[in-house]
């Protein structure tokens, strides 16, 4: 039995202080939730550690490494947590070289090879980690587990591709067990959720479409697979065991299939536990509908949310989401919500490849016109393992493969956009949050009718405070680390940048 370490990094660097950290997503993290679960079915002990609520301690990591001794440590990470997971691996082998420290999620998973030159990893599970990570924690030679890229001298080797999971059933329960659920209590927003603790859950994994700026299929495929809706009924259940008062769906496309989200909408009714939970992705609204968002609220879904992206066709169809998921779609779909009686939330970017001060004006017009309960603005950043990344790294556009500065409400310049400067691009920031928000009286009063009918006008009032003192982008603050000095460094104009 080996004991193991998850490690989730600290989020203060990701929001920044800026507008949209009045929404901060501060809750349990599903991908070390499935992951630890996963190695607990083997029989090996688990602990986490969670610092997404807390500023990132180097002195906090090492008691905890003493405390737990562990034979491995795991530690996951999108782009802006990199530095992150490059410090902890440092950390890690300075107390021991033997204990075995393991590196996953999307920035991993996206590039795998640069992440171990440019850390003190021993492995990087690519994509789905539940059975990988599994049989790592079982002992196997890394160069014998599916899925893997494991440090070979000073070079790397990258081990066969893991298959997509086909039988999710088959896969345990997240761990949510694991987590000190009350103690996210303090810093989960009143606007992202009503009761807590809150976790996040996955009725499906994988996404069949293109988007050029989305990384998610390094982690989780385009290959779209399902849950039974009396799976999906179980997992609710355990959470309402578990003391756990509210849950977010993560699904990517979870309306892809409608018959199956009726049905398990239906499943989740059946079960009689009151869990009030919300869409906070998956929802395409081509394949949205009144019937169905029905359907979502008697099973005890208040809100889903749309990624609106732009108020312009052109620009929908120029990154891959065009042809039926249309400005008029969106229209459709968000006045569907709002008959249903269903909040939404319309998540809209700035800076996208096709761009134009023209379309970014069209972006800002139509989240000012439709119906939403809550809207977020955020600038386009090419991550890696995106499209747009890809594209921007081969023509030389990309300035800065500091991690730290890959958040997406930065006002530092990360690439040459290909028709914008960045002064303009966070000056429409400014614009958006003004103009959509601020000084958008349909939006006020649709809110001040919704805090009244919730009884939550207070809250409202609070968030709309904050919400007014702070910006809409700011310079990345840099972590106090325990060693950057001593970081191992990546020449990335030797990276492969041609598509997987």
């Amino acid at each position: 039995m080996a004991r193991v370490l998850l490690i989730n990094p600290s989020y203060r660097g990701c929001y920044a202080g800026v507008k949209a950290s009045i929404v901060d997503p501060i809750f349990p993290t599903l991908a070390l939730a499935t992951t630890a679960a996963a190695a607990e079915q083997r029989g090996h002990r688990v602990e986490l550690l969670d610092l997404s609520h807390r500023p990132y301690d180097p002195a906090e990591i090492q008691a905890r490494l003493r405390a737990c001794s562990p034979d491995i440590v795991g530690v996951t990470a999108t782009t802006p947590l990199m530095n992150q997971l490059r410090d902890i691996s440092l950390m890690v082998k300075d107390l021991s070289g033997s204990i075995r420290v393991v590196g996953g999620g999307p920035h991993p998973s996206a590039l795998p090879r640069e992440t171990l030159l440019e850390s003190h990893l021993d492995a990087v599970v690519v994509g789905e980690a539940d059975v990988s990570f599994g049989e790592l924690c079982d002992g196997a030679d890394l160069r014998d587990i599916a899925g893997l890229v494991v440090r070979d001298g000073d070079a790397t080797l990258a081990t066969p591709p893991r298959a997509p999971i086909e039988d999710l059933d088959s896969l345990p329960i997240p761990a949510w067990h694991l987590f000190p659920l009350e103690s996210y209590r303090r810093h989960f927003s009143r606007l992202f959720a009503r009761r807590v603790p809150m976790v996040t859950a996955e009725f499906s994994r994988g996404c069949v479409f293109s988007c050029d700026f989305c990384a998610s299929k390094v982690t989780l495929s385009g290959h779209h697979r399902k849950k039974s809706p009396e799976r999906c009924a179980e997992e609710v259940g355990q959470m309402d065991r578990l003391g756990i008062r509210e849950f977010q769906l993560a699904d990517d496309v979870f309306t892809l299939d409608r018959r199956w989200a009726a049905r398990v909408a239906e499943a989740v009714a059946a079960t009689g536990v009151d869990m009030p939970w919300t869409c906070t992705n998956g929802i395409r609204v081509e394949s949205a509908d009144e019937g169905l968002f029905r359907a979502l609220r008697r099973a005890g879904c208040y809100r889903v949310a749309f990624g609106l992206e732009s108020g312009s066709n052109e620009v929908l169809r120029a990154f891959g989401k065009g042809g039926r998921a249309s400005v008029e779609a969106a229209v459709r779909a968000v006045r569907a919500a709002r008959r249903a009686g269903v909040e939404s939330f319309g998540f809209f970017m700035l800076g996208l490849s096709a761009d134009t001060e023209r379309t970014m004006q069209q972006t800002i017009d139509f989240a000012r016109s439709l119906p939403l309960d809550m809207l977020k603005f955020s600038r386009c950043v090419a991550f890696p393992g995106s499209a747009m990344f890809r594209d921007y790294a081969r023509r030389g556009l990309i300035r800065s493969f500091d991690w730290d500065d890959y958040h997406i409400y930065s006002a530092d310049r990360l690439f040459d956009h290909p028709g914008l400067d960045d002064e303009t691009i966070v000056r429409y920031m400014g614009r958006a949050y003004r103009e959509a928000i601020l000084y958008n009286p349909r939006f006020f009063l649709r809110r001040l009718a919704r805090g009244l009918r919730t009884g939550e006008l207070l809250w409202d009032a609070y968030y709309l405070l904050r919400f007014s003192l702070m910006r809409e982008t700011d310079h990345t603050p840099r972590a106090r680390y325990y060693a950057p000095e001593r970081w191992r460094r990546h020449d990335f104009s030797s990276s492969d940048w041609s598509p997987p």
